[in-house]
């Protein structure tokens, strides 16, 4: 596996937000593909946790209009601050915690408050990607 890179199961669960068990009970039921490594413990080639969570992307959820922006973050709204002019909207979805600076006017229209659920759509021209350090080559 020269130049791959491989998850331990403990990592490719961090990178789903999900337990190393769940992961485990994936790899058992045929649901993602493992191998093993020279110790003898599973681990998920690169390439095949990416093709799983695209398969386990979700589609829009259908409740909004139609929209270019593919990034949709669909969470819960954690903190809610407003002054008479903007606010600041939290959202924590999944293991990402998104802040969103907009009118007072919209959070009133959108009704937005602690406890509401929320999508965050993300439209950029600028995205920054960072190599991480989890995962190892072999």
């Amino acid at each position: 596996m020269s130049g791959v890179t491989v998850f331990p199961i403990g990592e490719a669960a961090e990178l789903l937000g999900v337990s190393p068990d769940t992961v485990r009970r994936w790899v058992d039921a045929g649901r993602l593909a493992a191998s093993r490594d020279e110790h003898g413990h599973r681990v998920i080639d690169g390439v095949d946790l990416a093709g799983f969570v695209r398969a386990q992307a979700a589609e829009p959820d259908g409740r909004s209009d139609s929209s270019s922006a593919r990034n949709r973050l669909r969470g819960i709204v954690t903190a809610v601050v407003k002054d008479t002019v903007m606010a600041q909207v939290d959202i924590q979805a999944g293991p990402f915690r998104l802040v969103s600076l907009m009118s007072r006017e919209a959070v009133d229209e959108l009704d937005l408050r602690v406890g509401s659920v929320a999508v965050a759509v993300i439209k950029s021209t600028t995205v920054v990607v960072e190599r991480a350090t989890l995962g190892r080559t072999g």
